[in-house]
């Protein structure tokens, strides 16, 4: 953690405190924080059956865009971790069959995109909105990707396929419903993003 640090380019970054042990301690309960805030972002939920829809992957979109890479992949990979040892932090619960279950595919895929947003935040992009929709849109499609080929490997053993039609019983049921109601979530995501640089340089000036 103390290796762990947000650029000037982020909204952490601008509130961070200089001093490297208070970075470091902040940083350690900003990472908790933002654990909490997936927490949450899971259990608010649309009951669909059989995937829930939930706001992880905005929740994950702010987190890495405010925080920069490293303590965006922190923060997920942390959240991963408390929830494959079994602390019910995920949509219906916890633990590390849950993790490895039919949706993990999706939960993993949270890493990659966590990267992705959270470099292309250190970089910059987090300061024009459209730029940034754009890059929460392709980290959400690494998700979607990731989420299908873990599918598609668990497809012998997930009962609520079709077994004689796996790649578009897969695709219709989930993936087909979450693309628009991601690219809202997306949206806001990129929007609550811009604004908070908005009020930032307000309260700068």
């Amino acid at each position: 953690m103390l290796n762990l640090y947000a650029t000037q380019n982020t909204i952490l970054g601008n509130l961070q405190p200089k001093s490297k042990l208070a970075q470091s301690i902040s940083t350690l309960f900003i990472v908790l924080l933002g654990t909490l805030l997936l927490t949450a972002s899971a259990k608010i939920n649309i009951p669909l059956i059989p995937v829930v829809a939930t706001f992880q992957t905005m929740a994950v979109a702010i987190i890495a865009a405010a925080f920069g890479w490293r303590i965006g992949v922190a923060t997920v990979a942390l959240y991963l971790m408390q929830g494959a040892m079994g602390l019910p932090v995920f949509a219906l619960g916890g633990g590390f069959a849950y993790l490895m279950g039919p949706t993990g595919g999706f939960l993993l895929g949270f890493l990659p995109a966590a990267f992705i947003i959270g470099k292309m935040a250190d970089m910059g992009a987090s300061k024009n909105f459209f730029t940034l929709f754009a890059v929460m849109i392709a980290a959400d499609i690494v998700i979607f990707a990731f989420g299908f080929a873990w599918l598609m490997a668990l497809a012998g053993s997930v009962t609520w396929l079709d077994q004689a039609n796996l790649v578009s019983s897969a695709y219709a049921i989930a993936i087909e419903p979450f693309i628009l109601w991601d690219i809202l979530k997306m949206a806001l995501a990129a929007m609550s993003i811009y604004g908070g640089w908005k009020l930032l340089k307000s309260i700068k000036s």
